[in-house]
């Protein structure tokens, strides 16, 4: 397996669970929304990034999208659906 292989994989997968997270999330107003806002937009754009074959920012960008939910729910603003 290449490199791009394991990493369009990797991003794949954490993909599938960036976006079985943010559809299992709830966002408090103001700042939750903005939260939530960027979530959105970075699973939007490692989708993109994906499908046009730009693997780093593919990567990138759904790591990014995972962290956005972490401090979310850390600060209060994202509420997990199983809470």
């Amino acid at each position: 397996m290449s490199l791009d292989d394991d990493l369009i994989e990797e991003t794949e997968k954490w993909l599938r669970r960036a976006e079985n997270a943010f559809d299992e999330i709830t966002f408090k107003e103001n700042e939750g929304e903005r939260f939530h806002g960027n979530i959105a937009a970075y699973i939007s754009d490692s989708r993109y990034f994906l499908d046009h074959g730009d693997l780093i920012r593919a990567f990138e960008a759904v790591i990014w999208a995972w962290a956005w939910m972490e401090i979310g729910e850390e600060v209060g603003t994202l509420i997990s659906k199983d809470e």
